[in-house]
Parts: structure tokens; C-alpha cells; sequence
């Protein structure tokens, strides 16, 4: 299995999960890998660590998601792995719920997103975000 973490999605594949059948709410699973230290572009903040910056980042996604009707559901460190085999483990594991696609779409292009953006950048050596669907009706 080929894994590659990124911190944006090629265009095509944006285009093809934003331009999905909308079928409601779903659940993102994010598998976050952090830098060992902060990389703004300007280069403020060098003490903090990937971790810290994603942080700051993570504080101001709760009321991004709420404006949308979502909310963040669980965020954890990833501490070991007891089955599988991965040539590395991520850091932390975050789940989001949205309501729609489109819910989503609106939250990441919204001021308030753009605005604590730099610090997910400045923090994340690369993700996988899978998106999930309730089994239950």
C-alpha cells in the first residue's frame, strides 16, 4: 500500500471530492504528521514546534466548524500501533463531522479559516484526510 501525505490536495483532486454526489454529513478523519519546528514564511515563531503551531491552528477551527454545523468530535495523539505495519506513525488523529460537502467547502474558503491557515501550514509536514460515512441511516 502506497501512503503520501500531503498539505493540499492536487487541484483534480479537490475538484473531485468537492464536486461529489452530496450526500450529507460525513465525518473527516484526519491523520496529521507535524514538522519538528514551526516553519512560517516570514519567520517568526522558530521556538515552536510543528505541534504548537497546528495547535493554534486547531483552537480557531472550533468556531469555523460551528459556523458551518459541524464540530471536531476527537483529537488524539497517536501513542503506538498494535496491528498493521506502517513505515511511520502519524502524530495525531483529529475527526471532524461536517454537514455536507458543501458545508466544508465553505468553512475552508470563509475569512476566519484563511486567517488561522498559516498556522496548520507553518506546523503540518503532510495529512491523509479520509472521508467517512455513517453506516447507520
Amino acid at each position: 500500500m502506497k501512503v503520501v501525505n500531503a498539505v493540499f490536495p492536487p487541484a483534480e483532486q479537490a475538484a473531485a471530492f468537492f464536486s461529489g454526489v452530496e450526500d450529507g454529513p460525513f465525518v473527516m478523519v484526519n491523520l496529521l504528521k507535524f514538522k519538528e519546528h514551526a516553519d512560517y514564511p516570514d519567520g517568526s515563531d522558530a521556538g515552536l514546534t510543528g505541534r504548537d503551531a497546528y495547535a493554534r491552528h486547531g483552537a480557531g477551527v472550533q468556531a469555523c466548524l460551528a459556523a458551518v454545523g459541524g464540530k471536531s468530535l476527537y483529537a488524539g495523539a497517536v501513542t503506538d500501533l498494535m496491528l498493521g505495519e506502517v513505515d511511520e506513525l502519524w502524530d495525531m488523529v483529529a475527526l471532524a463531522q461536517y454537514p455536507s460537502r458543501a458545508a466544508m467547502m465553505r468553512m475552508i474558503q470563509s475569512p476566519d479559516y484563511q486567517a488561522i491557515e498559516k498556522h496548520r501550514i507553518a506546523g503540518l509536514a503532510g495529512q491523509l484526510n479520509i472521508h467517512t460515512k455513517s453506516l447507520r441511516g
